[in-house]
């Protein structure tokens, strides 16, 4: 059993975390990662930056930006997580474009990455159809794939993400970007409903959520949430990531 399958087993509201691994540079990520998990963030997504970040918003776009400046790469991202491993449990999950990947080599990562302490990894662009490949790779490697389920996917499209996902589902509560958003969106629970029916894998909604009342309107249905551009406003503010995570924390936890 992965850390990603048994975190989702806590008994509590699971609180996922994005931030862009890099961003202000590579040395300061494992400690943001430590801020995160004592204010009660129970699994991060590293981001590996990439210059054409097409689902991602302005904020995210641009932690992107300042990550690859400092001279962040996907090889660096692993070295990031090694770090981390020195301190932490803490479920790990890789978010990235395939094209970082592709150059690295799909089986190099999974060694590379298996041996660095990631749990997983959640591609953005691969396409589930043609996912056959990556996921005997990553699998045969120990590591959980998880793939995005939105309002737009098809009932095919779903049923393909149910079985090829592993660790959990992340349920993208709307269309479009990621970005905070003042309010929810109608969608995600029509959506969760579908999911449900064809899947008994835990279920983490994400894109929209900035503050503990949306975390909690989001987890009513699901088995947690998932928060990026807010934590990654808040770390190119030097905000108080701990106190922010602790808010959140509080809000899922009722």
């Amino acid at each position: 059993m992965t850390r990603i399958e048994k975190v989702f087993q806590s008994g509590r509201k699971v609180l996922v975390a994005y931030l862009t691994a890099g961003d202000p540079n590579p040395a300061a990520t494992p400690e943001l990662v430590a801020a995160l998990e004592r204010g009660g963030v129970d699994l991060v997504e590293l981001g590996v930056p990439f210059s054409d970040p097409i689902a991602d918003g302005p904020v995210i776009q641009a932690a992107s930006a300042r990550a690859l400046a400092a001279g962040t790469t996907l090889a660096k991202v692993l070295e990031i997580a090694r770090t981390i491993r020195q301190t932490s449990e803490i479920p790990l999950l890789l978010f990235t474009y395939m094209n970082p990947v592709v150059r690295y080599g799909f089986e190099a990562l999974a060694r590379d990455a298996k041996a660095a302490g990631i749990d997983g990894c959640l591609m953005t662009d691969l396409s589930v159809e043609e996912a056959d490949d990556y996921i005997g790779i990553m699998r045969q490697a120990g590591l959980d794939t998880v793939f995005l389920a939105a309002p737009t996917s098809s009932p095919r499209r779903l049923e393909l993400v149910a079985k090829y996902s592993s660790g959990f589902v992340y349920v993208v509560s709307r269309n479009g970007v990621t970005g905070e958003r003042d309010q929810l969106s109608a969608s995600v629970g029509p959506l969760l409903e579908q999911l449900r029916a064809k899947t008994k894998l835990p279920l983490a909604v994400g894109f929209g959520i900035s503050n503990g009342e949306q975390a909690r309107a989001s987890a009513e249905h699901g088995d947690g949430v998932v928060v990026g551009s807010a934590i990654v406003r808040l770390i190119e503010q030097g905000g108080d990531l701990e106190a922010f995570a602790r808010s959140l924390r509080e809000g899922l936890d009722g």
